[in-house]
């Protein structure tokens, strides 16, 4: 079995990646078929914007999901893991210019966003989603295509396994 942190971001990306409900079937509703370019890509990943593309070609917008944090608080005494994971999803918008890059990095926002709230319960493998999250936008600044901006979105999954 993998980590509690492999498993829960596992399961995000899958989430977020599903054909129907998923982030991009959320964009292509909003904008009616929306050009291909304005789908995201999706990652398990934690790394610096400069940094993945200096490792490999990135493409924008692009999400990044990894885990923050495990805690096994034992709430329930005789399991095994009985705590939260804190997952976050980090979406990088990326243009030539910046008129419009703040309006775009919040619809992609507000689409992931529909997903977690349209996924709240038994997520299965002993995970589940209460329905809570935080999103924090970062200020624009050069990198990408010439600016790139982040909007965070952070959440807790509450897990319980034998």
């Amino acid at each position: 079995m993998p980590g509690i942190g492999s498993q829960a971001t596992t399961t995000v990306v899958q989430l977020l990646s599903a054909t129907s409900g998923g982030v991009n079937a959320n964009l292509a509703d909003r904008q009616e078929g929306g050009p291909a370019s304005d789908r995201l890509q999706i990652r398990a990943q934690n790394a610096a914007a400069d940094l993945a593309e200096q490792g490999e070609t990135v493409q924008y917008p692009t999400v990044q999901v990894y885990c923050e944090k495990v805690v096994n608080s034992l709430t329930e005494k005789f399991r095994t893991f009985s705590g939260t994971v804190q997952m976050a999803t980090e979406i990088r918008h990326s243009q030539d210019r910046l008129q419009g890059l703040q309006e775009g990095l919040e619809q992609y926002a507000d689409a992931l966003t529909q997903v977690l709230d349209g996924n709240r319960g038994d997520w299965g493998s002993g995970m589940f989603y209460a329905g809570g999250y935080q999103v924090a936008y970062g200020a624009a600044k050069h990198g990408g295509k010439n600016y790139i901006q982040v909007a965070k979105v952070t959440f807790e999954i509450g897990v319980s396994i034998s």
